[in-house]
């Protein structure tokens, strides 16, 4: 019997080795490609996220310390609200205190007029009014200068100095962190507040109950604003 052949014509077909090989070539380019990609949108999106929580770090508010000398250099982010001046805006009503009376900063940019309650912070305001009548702050530069706040009554000009005594935190619930604020500054220790001190250019409420709030401005919240660090404090007055 003979052996039947299959023709040439009849023989299934497929790819020869060269396609297999190309083909082979191009389905590792692809997954290559495909990687790269995944690698790439990866890396952009930590990227994102990195940036984001920069960006709300900038913004948070940072207590006012008295002994970092980081605060220095630090920036915000501005968001569109916080652009407007602070003197734009409408500060809180003064608080029944029948002692409140005035102390006058003389600055390199102009007049801050505040007004203190000795009735309603004691402790706080008796250090306050020593300090002035002895000439303490005259001279002394604004040290610390941010979007929302600034900070002086630092005889070392760097954060990390104060008068040599300190007084116990002492606070209000009549007095808030709000526009035109006038606190205390301190460290990590809540009864470590000396001689530097605060005005805010905003509202701060996650401030309230941790640091002493004596007094408000009451004129100069537009020189407020003008402030940079290391102007002066030409002299401090009652």
């Amino acid at each position: 019997m003979s052996k039947k052949r299959i023709s040439s014509s009849a023989r299934l077909s497929g790819p020869s080795p060269e396609q297999i090989r190309r083909r082979n070539l191009i389905i590792g380019v692809l997954i290559v490609a495909a990687i790269a990609l995944v690698v790439v949108i990866a890396v952009g999106m930590a990227r994102g996220g990195n940036q984001a929580a920069n960006n709300q770090s900038a913004k948070a508010p940072v207590p006012a310390t008295s002994n970092q000398r980081t605060n220095q250099q630090a920036t915000s982010t501005k968001t569109p609200a916080a652009q407007s001046t602070a003197s734009s805006q409408q500060a809180a009503p003064s608080p029944a205190d029948k002692s409140a009376h005035q102390v006058i900063i003389n600055t390199t940019r102009g007049q801050i007029v505040l007004e203190v309650y000795p009735d309603l912070m004691p402790i706080t305001v008796t250090n306050f009014d020593k300090l002035v009548l002895s000439g303490f702050y005259n001279g002394l530069t604004w040290h610390r200068v941010l979007d929302w706040v600034i900070q002086g009554g630092d005889p070392k000009g760097d954060g990390t100095g104060g008068s040599g005594q300190t007084i116990k935190l002492e606070t209000n619930p009549q007095l808030k962190n709000v526009l035109g604020a006038v606190a205390m500054a301190r460290s990590s220790d809540p009864n470590s507040a000396s001689s530097q001190f605060y005005i805010l250019k905003q509202d701060q409420p996650s401030l309230d109950g941790q640091y002493a709030v004596f007094g408000k401005v009451i004129k100069g919240m537009d020189v407020v604003d003008q402030i940079q660090q290391g102007d002066k404090m030409l002299s401090v007055k009652e």
